[in-house]
């Protein structure tokens, strides 16, 4: 991923923050993929780590219409995603044994705005603004906005980016190689 698209997609998610009334922290963590893919367009999602401590952490994020966060699941981590700004589709899927997606296994359980409901495997749920979907470990999910983008919050229990995703599609990196083609706007999480 060029480091001017990164910029750029910084950029384009401040200018959202901005109108919405989302103030940042001073030096905010800003976390920028496309999963390794080279479609940042199509895959690619814009992160601001908020909280990142042992017991919870908390993100906002940005992405566009389309933008697809690729299907995964984490063993350990529960999280709850908030629609902000917008409106957004999350596909929710069963996984096998060996924690692969099943796309045709069986109901998923979920939270929706603090009620429990099942969802057959690979089911489209769409959020609106103050909708919450609490996602449990094992739960395979993949969100995209359906507006012209949407400002989506997370809150969830400790966050390990290097050792609980756990991609459908086993090509999916989950930092960038990057081509410094001109200086960064931020500092990446992964520039650290």
């Amino acid at each position: 991923m060029k480091r001017s698209e990164i910029n750029a997609a910084i950029a384009d998610a401040r200018l959202a923050f901005e109108r919405h009334h989302w103030h940042l922290p001073p030096k905010p963590r800003w976390d920028v993929t496309g999963f390794g893919l080279g479609r940042f367009p199509q895959n690619g999602l814009v992160l601001v780590n908020l909280t990142d401590l042992p017991e919870y952490c908390e993100k906002l994020m940005f992405a566009k219409k389309n933008q697809v966060t690729l299907l995964h699941c984490h063993k350990k981590k529960q999280e709850d995603i908030i629609c902000r700004v917008g409106t957004f589709a999350v596909r929710v899927a069963d996984r096998t044994e060996d924690w692969r997606a099943n796309r045709a296994g069986k109901p998923v359980r979920v939270l929706i705005n603090g009620e429990e409901q099942f969802f057959p495997s690979n089911s489209v749920i769409y959020m609106i603004q103050g909708d919450r979907i609490t996602l449990y470990p094992g739960v395979y999910h993949e969100f995209w906005p359906v507006s012209d983008y949407c400002i989506i919050g997370e809150v969830s229990t400790a966050n390990d980016d290097l050792n609980d995703n756990f991609f459908e599609n086993l090509d999916v990196g989950r930092f960038e190689a990057i081509e410094e083609d001109e200086p960064p706007l931020e500092r990446l999480v992964s520039d650290m």
